[in-house]
């Protein structure tokens, strides 16, 4: 059916959003970690612009659907599900670019402490972003389910170095600026894992009908 084939296109292009914002995400922790500006740079001024365009030509597609189709029912919640993870997927390139600019800041310093739990914190956050775009394209209620179970140990990492830095500040007070750009690294991190849980919530709903949310309040 042309419906189908014009959601399957879209879906496509879905994916190969959250691909070049999963490749921000893990080019920054790599940057940071092998002090290379050259890598956080490019995810600034190449990359950011590129999710721009990727927003901008999903939203304009699923407009053009809306208007042309008028889809009803399940093909309207997919569309739907597509305009919301569109967003979202703005909203994570936003913060790789953010956890890039500390990034630049913090390579120039000494380093504070060897980075331990913050690369955990991008690891599962990566997993959990595209596990949370597939439990879409697959309609995958158990595989959601098991990314918003995950949530909770990334806000375990993100206390537990919240709580590490505040002691290294009150021990050096020249750690403070360093520390506090850790701080705003790992919380760029939490919010991308809230972002996909949030993804991952609306999948229930659409395959289920139940909402689950537990929404945390969402900051820049």
């Amino acid at each position: 059916m042309i419906l189908d084939e014009k959601i399957n296109a879209l879906k496509s292009k879905l994916i190969d959003y959250a691909t070049l914002v999963e490749l921000m995400i893990d080019k920054s922790m790599k940057g940071i970690l092998k002090k290379d500006r050259t890598l956080l740079t490019e995810i600034i001024e190449q990359d950011e612009p590129k999710t721009n365009d990727f927003e901008i030509e999903i939203e304009e597609a699923c407009t053009t659907f809306i208007a042309q189709y008028e889809p009803k029912a399940k093909d309207l919640r997919a569309i739907l599900m597509i305009l919301k993870i569109n967003n979202d997927l703005e909203r994570i390139g936003d913060h790789a670019g953010n956890i890039a600019e500390s990034g630049l800041f913090l390579i120039e310093r000494p380093e504070v402490k060897p980075l331990i739990d913050i690369p955990k914190m991008a690891e599962n956050s990566i997993k959990m972003l595209k596990d949370s775009v597939n439990s879409f394209i697959n309609e995958d209620a158990l595989l959601a389910k098991n990314v918003c179970e995950r949530d909770s140990e990334v806000d375990r990492l993100l206390e537990q170095i919240i709580k590490e830095l505040i002691t290294f500040m009150i021990q050096d007070s020249l750690t403070i600026e360093r520390s506090m750009q850790l701080i705003r690294v790992a919380h760029n991190f939490e919010r991308i894992a809230d972002l996909s849980t949030n993804i991952c919530e609306d999948v229930i709903y659409m395959v289920e009908g139940r909402v689950i949310k537990h929404h945390k309040e969402e900051t820049q």
